[in-house]
């Protein structure tokens, strides 16, 4: 069993930046894939950015060149950086390990608003 805790939402202006941090509770050393999906009000739950064991990054078309996705092993801890931030990136925010072996675990989810 991990534990997941997605932190660091919250009020953004247009334009804005927002950093969401993502802690598991033991090793993600073994973790093959970490992402970040989102869903917003009576919309499905979306993949935004993933991160592989090696560093491999993707990104949905409408977040390329405005967040950054990021892993830091040693902190159990992946990060999505987010600049540029627009109304539309509205939504909650959901942290997803998957590990080699086929396990999933969502973390509870972050509220991201962009408003003015």
């Amino acid at each position: 069993q991990v534990q997941v805790v997605e932190s660091g939402g919250g009020l953004a202006q247009p334009g804005g930046s927002l950093r969401l941090s993502c802690t598991a509770s033991r090793s993600i050393l073994n973790i093959a894939l970490m992402a970040w999906h989102r869903q917003a009000p009576g919309r499905q739950r979306d993949l935004v950015a993933s991160i592989t064991s090696g560093g491999s990054t993707n990104y949905v078309d409408s977040v390329k060149g405005r967040f950054a996705i990021s892993r830091d092993n040693a902190k159990n801890t992946m990060y999505l950086q987010m600049n540029s931030l627009k109304p539309e990136d509205t939504a909650e925010y959901y942290c997803r390990l998957l590990t080699f072996d086929g396990y999933t675990w969502w973390g509870q989810g972050t509220q991201v608003t962009v408003s003015s």
